[in-house]
């Protein structure tokens, strides 16, 4: 089975490879880089639809469904559990779902494995005095990506606790920045201006209030408390509603329990609601002021401007959510949406940092 599954992860990345490899771009290490970037971006979207389909548990077992390496080998034992339990956590429908967004992940972890082998042995061989092809930054995604895949495997080991759930968002996040610094490295800017070099510490500030709503947006779909307030602005028709943060934000728990073994109650989930929707207005605050400084300086106005959108319609489509109560499509928006920003805003941070020249 790890075997097949190994072959798979190869075969997806086979696909992105051979883009880079007949491209007539002369730097094909850096269009290695972007498409990479591409492709967790894509994976980040994909995992978002894993959780909102509940499709997490599709295939109840890890690195393979039912021992096997694709839901077609373990279709019986699939459609045995879906007789069993037809609206329960495994279904042939979600373990696709679920195997896909692997193998997904096993092609992104192929193509970092490259980019870290071409740096090692292009670094290597200039002597260590290629900078472009230092290894620190492919080394250091390669230990992300391994990370990440603990944590997957964790989700699905430990029934989606919610602690779990959240820290392997974060880590796709996290993963996304990083490639994006590391791309943005591989291109040519120019150099940070005096203007844009005092908006560092502004934007370095938005980024970690934008990290810090990702984890709470995270904690909501992970304890599944989107729709526990109804309304907006008001939360059930009221500005200060009944909550219980003790038990809302205790971390170590399962999924829908305290950290005792009771239900959590319903108090808690809208504690956990309304906590990421207010925040949500200072993360975009900020950012948005930030962004407008940002406008006035020439190197860093096209990534401004691109913000100011984006939270505008990050912001719209959190609310359009809650009136629509969930639907997928939007969810999945708002998934996106935050890791657009992550990128905008990683952007953002580089070129007040860049020193001209692609290093």
């Amino acid at each position: 089975m790890l075997i097949q599954l190994a072959l798979m992860g190869m075969l997806v990345a086979l696909l992105p490879l051979t883009f880079v490899w007949v491209s007539s771009n002369a730097d094909k290490y850096r269009k290695l880089v972007w498409i990479t970037l591409f492709l967790t971006f894509d994976l980040i979207i994909f995992g978002a639809f894993t959780r909102l389909t509940d499709s997490g548990l599709g295939c109840p077992d890890w690195p393979g469904c039912y021992g096997q390496a694709n839901p077609l080998q373990a279709h019986a034992n699939i459609s045995a559990a879906e007789a069993a339990m037809p609206t329960g956590p495994v279904t042939v429908i979600k373990a696709w779902i679920e195997m896909i967004h692997r193998y997904l992940a096993m092609g992104i972890g192929v193509l970092i494995v490259a980019l870290m082998l071409i740096s090692w042995r292009r670094w290597l061989q200039s002597g260590r005095a290629e900078v472009k092809f230092s290894p620190a930054f492919p080394t250091l995604l390669f230990a992300f990506v391994c990370l990440q895949g603990a944590f997957g495997a964790w989700t699905v080991t430990m029934k989606l606790q919610p602690v779990i759930v959240t820290i392997h968002l974060l880590l796709g996040m996290t993963l996304l920045a990083i490639l994006t610094w590391f791309g943005a490295r591989q291109s040519d800017y120019p150099p940070a201006s005096q203007s844009a070099s005092a908006l560092r510490i502004p934007a370095t500030l938005a980024g970690v209030l934008l990290a810090i709503q990702i984890a709470l947006g995270g904690w909501v779909s992970t304890n599944y408390a989107a729709l526990a307030c109804t309304d907006f602005p008001l939360c059930n028709g009221t500005l200060w509603p009944q909550m219980d943060f003790a038990n809302g934000f205790t971390l170590w728990r399962n999924l829908g329990m305290t950290a005792n073994g009771e239900y959590l109650p319903f108090q808690a989930l809208i504690a956990i609601h309304w906590m990421h929707r207010t925040f949500a207005f200072v993360v975009a605050a900020l950012v948005a002021r930030v962004a407008v400084s940002a406008l006035k300086v020439d190197e860093l106005s096209k990534t401004a401007r691109w913000l100011l959108i984006m939270i505008a319609l990050q912001f719209s489509i959190g609310v359009a959510t809650i009136f629509m109560q969930l639907p997928l499509a939007l969810a999945v928006l708002h998934n996106g949406g935050a890791a657009t920003l992550v990128f905008l805003l990683v952007m953002l941070n580089y070129k007040t940092r860049s020193t001209g020249k692609a290093t």
